[in-house]
This record gives structure tokens, C-alpha cells and sequence, in this order.
């Protein structure tokens, strides 16, 4: 078994007996145990009553996090002729038709978000087996399938993250980085918290959020009150 490392040990030491944390509170021990080398990702990860298996209890959407993400987001885009030039306009890092989907098949998916135009998703849709385990596969419920490409590549590129329940019913993504201040992060998690809940299914069943968790890249999980997040 691996040893634990003497930087985690100590960043558990301070979360050891501890119950749910007000969202501010967990955002603080997050940080402060933020302690690599390089700038670590806060992530999120919420535990919902939901059967990801039954179509009428699938949880997905976008939100715009106030603060953005810290990241820089590449982005592909589907598009042709006068679509593909505004494409370029608006700051997307690939376009292409066949040709992109030539390099998605050859292995080649260098960005984070894919954006296509309506015409574009028979073409797409060939690539649902390489794009659709890697949360990729353009969507028009998450406005990724929209032939306003300039909006879609704004707010990518200005912090709209999109979030899919995965098969153990847990909604996980990172809002931001331990560089951020205290109040920044708040805010992250609780414009987060609140789109998942918007996007609670219809076949949910009894309390829909069960458990949230903050940790950073390298850190411990620290147990979040779900009141303070804005869950229900």
C-alpha cells in the first residue's frame, strides 16, 4: 500500500473530527490545505438520490460560475464556410468538418469543449462513441448544438462549465483555483450548487441532494452543510 505523504497527513490532521462545514468555512480548510506547488483546482463533488440509469433521473446542464474557472478552455468547433470564418472570429482553437473528425478519430482531441452548428450533427454524430465518455459530445439542452456560435464560445471561454451525473449518481467538477480568494469560491459553489438543483429531474426521488464535498487537486475532502451550499 502506498504511503501517505507527510503534506496530506497534515492537511487531514485539520479536518479530523470535524462534521459539515458552513460553505465558507470549507472553502477556507480547502484552501488551506492547498499546499502544492502549483495552483490547485477546488473541486466539487455533490452526491445525489438520483438512478442515472433511468432516463427520467439524468441530471445535466451548464452554469456561468461568476468568478469563471481559472482554466483556459480550447474549443472545438463543427462548422463550414461563412460559420467556421465566425467561428474563428469569436476565438474558437480548432475548426474543421471532416477534417476534425479525421483527428478525433485518430485520437487526436486537444480541447475541452466542442461546439457544432445544427447542420454539422450528422457528421457529429459519428463520434458519439469517442466523444460521449469524455462529456464532449455537443448538445443542444447544453447549448452546445447552436448556430449562435459567437455566444457559445463566450461563454465557454468566459466560465460556463457543463455537468452530466455520473453512473454512481455524484455531479463532480472543478470551480476554481485555491489562488482565488475566499469570497470568489463561495460564490463558485453556490451559483454550482444552485444550477444543480434547477436541474433536478423529475423522477428524483426523496431528498434529491444527499452530500456535498470540496477538496483541492491534492487535498482531503471537507464536508460541506448543504443549507449554507444553497442544496435542498
Amino acid at each position: 500500500m502506498a504511503r501517505t505523504g507527510k503534506r496530506i497527513r497534515e492537511a487531514r490532521k485539520k479536518i479530523t473530527g470535524l462534521q459539515a462545514n458552513s460553505v465558507q468555512d470549507a472553502v477556507r480548510l480547502v484552501r488551506e490545505g492547498a499546499t502544492a506547488k502549483f495552483d490547485e483546482t477546488l473541486e466539487i463533488a455533490i452526491n445525489l438520490s438520483v438512478d442515472p440509469r433511468h432516463a427520467d433521473q439524468m441530471v445535466r446542464g451548464t452554469v456561468n460560475l461568476p468568478n469563471g474557472t481559472g482554466k483556459k478552455i480550447r474549443i472545438a468547433v463543427f462548422a463550414r464556410d461563412q460559420k467556421a470564418e465566425e467561428a474563428k472570429e469569436a476565438g474558437a482553437d480548432v475548426v474543421g468538418a471532416e477534417d476534425l473528425m479525421e483527428a478525433i478519430q485518430g485520437g487526436n482531441i486537444d480541447f475541452d469543449r466542442c461546439i457544432a452548428t445544427p447542420d454539422m450533427m450528422p457528421l457529429v454524430g459519428r463520434l458519439g462513441k469517442i466523444l460521449g465518455p469524455r462529456n464532449l459530445m455537443p448538445n443542444p439542452r447544453v447549448g452546445t448544438v447552436t448556430p449562435n456560435l459567437k455566444e457559445a464560445i463566450s461563454n465557454a471561454k468566459g466560465g460556463e462549465i457543463q455537468f452530466r451525473v455520473d453512473k454512481t449518481g455524484i455531479v463532480h467538477a472543478g470551480i476554481g483555483k485555491a489562488s482565488f480568494n475566499e469570497e470568489q469560491l463561495v460564490e463558485n459553489v453556490i451559483a454550482f450548487v444552485g444550477a444543480v438543483n434547477r436541474a433536478k429531474p423529475a423522477g428524483a426521488k426523496g431528498k434529491y441532494v444527499k452530500r456535498i464535498s470540496l477538496s483541492s487537486t491534492m487535498g482531503p475532502g471537507v464536508e460541506v452543510e448543504i443549507a449554507s451550499a444553497g442544496g435542498n
